[in-house]
């Protein structure tokens, strides 16, 4: 094992025993969204505005740099102070477990895609307390309502357009799983990354009968199995075909779109790397008509910290993130807003309207669920991943 990987095990480790800290660590009072700030029953949003005024200044953590962007966009429109910080979903429930149960809450607004470590973990501790502005209820199916999501964030199967043209070279999620692609397929680890644990707990959950209906359909058979789904089945023979597992995005999306290969990795990213397709020359590509799904797409909490002193600013940035003000830098780089008016911008560069009717979306409701499975789901690619 390298250094490197080592060295982000002992850090996973260390969250572990701070989240299996005693009780007695966590906030005596656990918060909902009628206790912080505003009540609901006395909501509007200029009475939002107003006491979000007579607040001090708030920190925003989110994952991606374009928070920085936002947090500005969102001081100059109200007046309220507002900094935006990037942090990694890891590294943003180390912070705020250890700010709260400190009591020394130096972030007030956490924009989380790890929402099933939010659900069943850091919310029933008391850390944090996800609201939802009522007047957005119309516009926000009530599916992202409750914990509050504000994005879908999308992976999605991609291909070296230079070499293969318009026309991806897989068609059916089982063919990854053949020689043809071994070793020539890449993706962000599922050992230091949990949303991919997540995702194929979601396959199962949500679709397992549409996976098992796919190799029924490249072979030509029912598949049979000694794992407990067809998910499983899949996920080990494609641990077993030698796929090259990186640390970022960034490195999976060079092996697939980079100009002048002659035989290009497959591989499974965020559609905000499609952007490189003009600053850096690549070829990338999604894989339109994949069977079962062409991609996933996990959802973005908007949490507030249970110990803000500005608990009326955070629920008015929460406001601004359901808003095309707010959350419009996001949507332009492939991420999708829960409000059903807001839609992707014409250049969207992986052009992801088109198919995302092909996108498995996450279900918040098996969060919990999807956070218990974490465990089982790394140990069994540990197991049949080659080394």
């Amino acid at each position: 094992m390298s250094k490197g990987v080592v060295g982000i095990a002992l850090a996973a480790a260390s969250l572990l025993a701070l989240v299996a800290c005693s009780p007695s660590s966590a906030p005596s009072d656990t918060v909902d969204g009628d206790d912080l700030g505003i009540s609901d029953a006395d909501y509007s949003l200029d009475k939002l505005v107003e006491a979000a005024k007579d607040e001090g200044p708030i920190v925003v953590l989110d994952t991606t740099g374009k928070i920085v962007d936002i947090a500005k966009t969102f001081t100059e429109k109200y007046g309220i102070e507002a900094t935006g910080v990037k942090m990694k979903a890891g590294e943003q429930a180390e912070v705020i477990i250890r700010e709260g149960a400190a009591g020394n809450v130096k972030n007030d607004v956490i924009l989380m895609p790890d929402t099933q470590t939010a659900v069943a973990d850091m919310m029933p501790r008391g850390y944090v307390t996800s609201w939802f502005p009522p007047d957005m209820a119309s516009v926000v199916p009530e599916k992202f309502q409750d914990p509050a999501i504000v994005t879908q964030e999308t992976n999605v199967w991609a291909y070296n357009t230079e070499v293969y043209g318009d026309t991806c070279p897989v068609d059916n999620i089982w063919q990854l799983t053949e020689d043809q692609w071994k070793g020539r397929i890449s993706f962000q680890d599922p050992l230091l990354k949990s949303d991919y644990p997540y995702w194929f707990n979601q396959m199962q959950n949500q679709g397992d009968d549409l996976v098992a209906d796919a190799y029924e359909d490249e072979f030509g058979e029912e598949l049979t199995t000694d794992e407990d789904s067809a998910t499983a089945e899949w996920v080990k023979r494609l641990a077993s075909n030698d796929v090259v597992v990186t640390n970022s995005d960034d490195d999976a999306a060079q092996a697939v779109g980079a100009p002048g290969q002659d035989e290009p990795f497959m591989g499974f990213i965020s559609t905000a790397k499609f952007r490189e397709n003009e600053s850096s020359g690549y070829k990338l590509g999604i894989c339109d008509g994949l069977e079962p799904w062409a991609g996933r797409a996990y959802t973005k909490t908007a949490l507030i910290a249970a110990g803000t002193a500005s608990p009326n600013a955070a629920k008015l940035f929460v406001h601004f993130m359901f808003t095309d003000e707010g959350v419009g830098p996001q949507v332009a780089d492939g991420k999708k807003s829960t409000n059903s008016t807001i839609g992707f911008p014409a250049d969207e560069p992986s052009d992801l309207e088109s198919v995302w009717d092909q996108i498995l979306v996450f279900d918040s409701e098996t969060a919990e669920e999807d956070f218990n499975a974490l465990q089982d789901w790394q140990d069994f690619w540990r197991t049949h991943v080659r080394d």
